[in-house]
């Protein structure tokens, strides 16, 4: 075969034929209260920081002393969250613990548009919100070893009092029950979350080379 005929097939090749899918994903990081999920979110972030957006969440409870406004949460007031409500800026919202959480929408629009993935941590509610908003979304549950593991982490962090862990470990019993909501399921071991952050990169990783694949839309 001549080198102009090989050159000949060569033009015509459509390169887009041999081209992947590939879109920005969503990823819901959820589970039980103390589970672990902002240490996850964060360790995601710090190992692919220009693959992954981390959505602030706005909230209406207080500041905790190891937490900063606009990089952990928008801590706002009620008027200012009504405010958001009103004016249709928010994903998902809901009353968690006698507090509105809720995920102001244009975050991820930007982040999407700039070919990152986006990380939003949400609780089990809110995550049941999200999926029904965006179902290609992908879901991970966290969870511990075993309940007793999480009674302990809720009691090590030291933020809530003796009926406040106990109200916190009755709600983790009934959103326990609603783990097969959730695409994925990854165990957040004691002292060891490294490993539950390679599993979810896995999972990531796995759902980037999946043929079908729809563009994310808010």
């Amino acid at each position: 075969m001549s080198i102009d005929v090989l050159q000949e097939i060569s033009d015509m090749v459509d390169e887009d034929l041999y081209a992947c899918p590939s879109h920005p994903l969503l990823l819901i990081l959820s589970g039980p209260s103390g589970v672990g999920k902002d240490t996850i979110a964060r360790m995601l972030i710090e190992r692919r920081p220009d693959d992954f957006y981390f959505v602030v969440t706005a909230t209406t409870r207080a500041p905790r002393d190891d937490e900063r406004h606009s990089i952990d949460y928008f801590f706002v007031s009620f008027d200012e969250f009504a405010r958001m409500i009103e004016e249709d800026e928010l994903l998902e919202h809901a009353i968690v613990y006698n507090d509105y959480k809720g995920i102001p929408k244009q975050q991820i629009r930007d982040a999407l548009a700039s070919g990152r993935d986006v990380v939003l941590r949400v609780d089990v509610q809110g995550a049941s919100t999200v999926r029904r908003i965006v179902p290609n979304a992908i879901s991970v549950f966290l969870t511990t070893d075993t309940e007793q593991d999480l009674i302990d982490r809720l009691r090590n962090r030291k933020q809530d009092t003796a009926e406040g862990i106990a109200l916190r470990t009755a709600t983790a019993r009934q959103e326990m029950k609603r783990m097969e909501e959730f695409d994925y399921c990854v165990v957040n071991p004691e002292s060891h979350p490294e490993e539950a952050v390679n599993r979810v990169l896995s999972i990531i990783d796995a759902a980037h080379c999946r043929v079908k694949q729809e563009p994310v839309r808010l």
